[in-house]
């Protein structure tokens, strides 16, 4: 039996549950709380709240809107703008060698909240999937939200 110890899940289990679009309710609660980093008139940027490798984004129209076909040039323009901020912002503070971006429409296509579209932004470096996720089919995330937060938050709001 593989064990891999997280207590910080004990809060998900047995806390309270999001009721409704938690890419909205994101946007009424405290930004820190809300891992939200970034907000704009059309489109915001938050972390993951349960990521796949450090520092993975959601990019996400502030309209509830869950088909790609429904945005307005606005929203569509400023998704990709927030898209290349962080790619740019990625680039100079914590240096990946790569990124994927991805957005799955629809729940056949893998997605989680299919009612408010959102783009993920992954930044990766060489060496990111080792034995732990190879061969122990475990994600390591090495750095806490917060401390991902603190570090970002500040250039967001530079830019």
């Amino acid at each position: 039996m593989k064990q891999l110890w997280a207590p910080w899940r004990r809060d998900y289990i047995l806390g309270p549950k999001v009721q409704g679009c938690i890419f909205c309710k994101a946007l009424e609660e405290d930004p820190r709380e809300a891992l939200v980093l970034s907000s704009g008139a059309f489109a915001f940027v938050m972390l993951n709240r349960y990521p796949y490798i450090n520092g993975h984004l959601l990019i996400s129209p502030r309209r509830h809107v869950a088909h790609i076909e429904e945005l307005e040039e606005p929203e569509s323009a400023q998704l990709m703008a927030r898209i290349r901020q962080c790619v740019r912002i990625f680039k100079e503070v914590y240096r990946p060698d790569g990124f994927n971006l991805g957005m799955n429409l629809g729940k056949v296509a893998g997605a989680g909240v299919e009612e408010h579209l959102h783009f993920h932004l992954l930044p990766r470096w060489n060496g990111d999937t080792n034995f732990m996720s190879v061969v122990g089919e475990t994600r390591v995330i090495s750095e806490l939200l917060s401390t991902t937060w603190d570090t970002l938050v500040p250039f967001f709001a530079e830019k």
